[in-house]
């Protein structure tokens, strides 16, 4: 247990003492995981120590380094808005934020055999964009589709949510069915938008355009805006990697869990996602993020620590606690992939 300046927390860290009001209310349990929304409230209400658990090294394999992905986010932030109000031509330099996007997944070694930590978030239109171009660049890299049209769907990602930028409503950790009927209509107008606001532009392609059309369209026809069954193998990719961070950013829904996530792609295969494409997704993808708490088959609580290659929902995970609820002092890793009985069970909010 250490007590930490509530300026230097960045999120994930977990309490190891409940915080308190100045009243004596219990404002957060203690075994709370710190989300980045806690730590700013908590600011706001004028904390500025709070207790928590010494750091447990874990193993995260990121899709691209924090200071890479900001410079990114910044890039595509700068040029959407500037074209929102000015109606710029500069969304071209986009184009190339995509080649260095795929230039940079390029670097890392054995790309495509990794297993990458996605973690659910808060997060705006742009660090959405930057997260979903990543992740439909890698799943088109394994599908082994040719480098132009890597680069067309790149560019596709970037841009695929331009038309939210035209909208005045409130969407943001909602479920659809809570925005009203006229509020809905709009929502599902944001395709048209970003395909209309580029149709003409030269330097991005047909491909590209039909991308962000089609990004919210559904094998089954149940999608928006047009209801087509047709769908490019390209925008079928955007599509699988929209709807998962959409569900764990929140963006047009509400927010949930990553493993979650990967339960409504899987059952979904081949209705609403092309299962080919969701198969390739899951074998880079962890069910269980590095850092995540859980609770195993056995009762036991603990915390995962990095990935098993090519077993995404079988981590090594350290022992926190034991099926008792009594804290292990030992140093207990276990390899779930060597366990045919011991599974995770759930991922944990708080942990005791």
């Amino acid at each position: 247990m250490k007590v930490c300046d509530i300026g230097n927390l960045s999120g994930g860290e977990v309490l190891s003492r409940p915080i308190m009001s100045l009243d004596y209310q219990e404002l957060l349990a203690e075994g709370t995981i710190l989300r980045k929304e806690y730590i700013e409230k908590l600011s706001e209400l004028g904390i500025r120590e709070v207790y928590i658990r010494e750091e447990i090294n874990t193993e995260e394999v990121v899709l691209l380094k924090d200071e890479i992905e900001n410079n990114f986010k910044e890039k595509v932030r700068t040029v959407i808005e500037k074209h929102t109000y000015t109606h710029s031509k500069e969304l071209v330099e986009l184009s190339k934020t995509a080649d260095n996007i795929i230039k940079n997944l390029l670097e890392e070694e054995e790309v495509i055999e990794k297993i990458y930590d996605i973690k659910e978030r808060i997060a705006d239109i742009y660090e959405h964009s930057i997260t979903i171009c990543s992740l439909a660049i890698l799943t088109s890299l394994k599908m082994k589709i040719p480098q132009e049209r890597i680069h067309d769907i790149g560019v596709a990602c970037l841009l695929h949510d331009l038309g939210l930028r035209y909208l005045t409503i409130n969407y943001m950790n909602k479920k659809l069915e809570q925005l009203s009927e006229l509020e809905l209509s709009e929502y599902k107008k944001h395709p048209v938008y970003g395909y209309s606001a580029l149709k003409n532009e030269p330097w991005i392609s047909e491909l590209g355009k039909n991308i962000i059309l089609y990004h919210h369209e559904r094998l089954d026809g149940s999608g928006y805006p047009l209801k087509a069954t047709d769908i490019p193998v390209e925008a079928r990719i955007v599509n699988v990697c929209d709807a998962f961070d959409e569900m764990i950013c929140g963006i047009g829904c509400e927010r949930i869990k990553v493993h979650e996530a990967i339960d409504h792609l899987r059952k979904n295969k081949d209705i609403l996602y092309d299962g080919k494409i969701i198969d390739i997704f899951l074998e880079f993808t962890a069910v269980y993020p590095a850092g995540s708490y859980v609770l195993t088959t056995e009762g036991e609580i603990a915390i995962v620590l990095r990935q098993n290659k090519n077993l995404p929902d079988k981590p090594f995970i350290k022992i926190i606690y034991d099926n008792k609820g009594e804290t292990v002092l030992q140093d207990i890793v276990k390899d779930l992939s060597v366990y045919d009985n011991i599974y995770i069970e759930r991922v944990m909010e708080n942990i005791k």
